[in-house]
């Protein structure tokens, strides 16, 4: 996980927590910093729009982005990125594709169905074997259909 991008996450959190939602994923890519936001009733337009809002003032404050970037926020959607490790217990039984940042066993991608968790590893079956992925060697992790 690159330094700004975790810096984000740390700042912008409890911004997004305190607006009443849940930061589910953080993307910032060049120029476009992408928020995903869910709450338990889901999420609508007016959510993302108050959630923008909220994040942009913060923002402008703060100033921890160099030059121009533009925010979106977003609702999870159907391929709903996986971060924490409640995200990998509260969607257990469901398909989800995994990215490593370096491989395990010669693999960098699994896609499987998430068991759960074991300590500090996401546990996902993978054509009838458990792999046990340590969490701190993701890369990025979503549901698939």
């Amino acid at each position: 996980m690159s330094g700004l991008r975790e810096r984000l996450l740390t700042m912008l959190e409890p911004v997004v927590v305190g607006l009443g939602y849940e930061l589910v994923e953080l993307e910032h890519k060049g120029p476009l910093l992408r928020l995903y936001i869910d709450k338990a009733d889901g999420v609508a337009v007016e959510d993302c729009e108050r959630v923008s809002k909220g994040v942009s003032a913060f923002l402008d404050c703060e100033d921890p982005i160099s030059g121009h970037y533009t925010l979106e926020v977003s609702s999870p959607g159907f391929d709903r990125p996986l971060r924490t490790p409640a995200h990998f217990l509260a969607h257990a039984g469901k398909r989800a594709k995994l990215e490593l940042a370096t491989p395990l066993d010669g693999r960098r991608r699994f896609t499987g169905i998430l068991v759960g968790m074991e300590g500090d590893a996401i546990v996902i079956e993978v054509d009838g074997r458990n792999w046990n992925i340590p969490h701190g060697a993701l890369e990025r992790a979503r549901l698939v259909g």
